[in-house]
């Protein structure tokens, strides 16, 4: 079949294998590019591997420091003519790429918050690995059901306080309209923490330990955004900040679990890039294209794969051997971003930013380029005229 993207919204419903297999590569060709990151990990676990920095993470440790990869994600293959999820390709592509290198590389397609996924890795992990060096937790997900209680709980994006209106980028409209997000009640903090705060990495960390599966001296990640004041209504002070604050609880809960181990939790704050997340917050999709445009001009703008390659190289495993950390012990893979002349030249265009000036004072282009990407549309060198299978498979 020829497939096309079909986007609805913040979502595209269709993926390409090519594309994906392609846009893959790109990252592993980026990451065999650089120097290789000396007394890197051997055996990694990634919570979270399909898509994003999860899948950056993977590649990097498997292209950039040689090392054996599990990835653990819940992604739907293609069936009944319709295409698989974009990190099912991602993933085949991924593995088969490992494997042609003569590195093990292996996935598990389930409920990551669940009990059973945990024992299947650990059952995996023991049959072929060996005990891990690294663990990445880069899980995205709406939902989560406790394995402790079986109760359900769904996340809520919304403010803290007060309701909150700010303007949006609406990409199919390519138009800058005005949303209002009602506030958050007791409730919808207490599930977003619940989905999206640290309980279930600690869980994680503790089954490995149970089952005497962690190196000595290994390291763990889980990722966050803080981004700039001007979201921070509706991200940092809203119900998804309160669950990255619950994040950082943890890794200092980890850090003292694993203490005999000689073990590192860190939280990464990482950079503002395009995925179906961001896309779905008021304000930071316009936040992105406003970022990107002036990243690209005045320098330090970077994808998935250059910030997680620098964060391998330039933070876990530089050669001082220390993590360095910011004041509130926080890995600040944001710093570029940060910086105050990109702030500065962010906080004056946002004001004067409307539907009419929209392509010139932002990357909108780049954005929806980015946006494709993630579902493999877009790529150089791939014919979208030529019929493709859908059905792709691991070997």
């Amino acid at each position: 079949m020829i497939i096309r993207p079909k986007v609805r919204g913040f979502v595209c419903v269709t993926a390409h294998p090519t594309g994906c297999a392609a846009n893959v590569q790109e990252q592993i060709d980026y990451v065999k590019n650089q120097s290789p990151v000396e007394n890197g990990p051997k055996n990694v676990l990634i919570v979270g591997a399909s898509t994003g920095y999860g899948l950056a993470s993977r590649i990097a440790a498997a292209f950039g420091c040689g090392a054996n990869t599990l990835g653990i994600y819940f992604e739907r293959p293609s069936e009944r003519g319709r295409t698989a999820t974009p990190g099912w390709y991602n993933s085949v592509a991924l593995e088969k790429a490992a494997k042609a290198d003569g590195l093990y590389a292996s996935s598990i397609n389930g409920d990551a918050f669940s009990n059973e996924i945990k024992e299947q890795s650990i059952e995996r992990i023991k049959l072929d690995m060996g005990k891990i060096d690294l663990v990445i937790y880069s899980l995205a997900s709406p939902r989560r059901t406790d394995p402790k209680t079986g109760e359900t709980y769904r996340s809520a994006l919304k403010p803290i306080g007060a309701a909150y209106s700010n303007k949006y980028l609406d990409t199919d409209k390519r138009s800058i309209q005005e949303a209002t997000v009602d506030a958050a009640t007791d409730e919808d903090i207490q599930n977003t923490v619940k989905v999206m705060g640290g309980d279930d990495w600690e869980l994680w960390i503790q089954a490995l330990k149970d089952a005497d599966l962690l190196s000595e001296g290994f390291k763990t990640v889980a990722y966050d955004y803080i981004g700039p004041k001007v979201t921070w209504p509706i991200y940092k002070d809203g119900t998804i900040g309160q669950a990255k604050v619950d994040l950082r609880r943890a890794k200092a809960a980890i850090n003292e679990s694993v203490s005999e181990l000689g073990g590192e939790a860190h939280v990464s704050v990482n950079k503002a890039v395009v995925t179906q997340a961001s896309s779905a917050i008021p304000g930071v999709n316009l936040y992105i294209t406003i970022l990107f445009k002036i990243m690209k001009e005045l320098g330090g703008h970077e994808g998935c794969i250059e910030q997680i390659q620098r964060l391998f190289s330039d933070r876990l495993y530089n050669q001082g051997g220390n993590v360095p950390l910011d004041e509130l012990g926080l890995i600040r893979m944001d710093d570029w971003e940060m910086e105050d002349k990109i702030q500065d030249a962010v906080t004056k265009v946002w004001p004067l930013v409307s539907t009419e000036n929209l392509e010139e004072l932002t990357d909108f282009e780049g954005y929806q380029t980015d946006f494709l990407r993630l579902f493999g549309f877009g790529i150089k060198g791939v014919d979208y005229d030529a019929e493709v299978e859908p059905e792709v498979d691991f070997d």
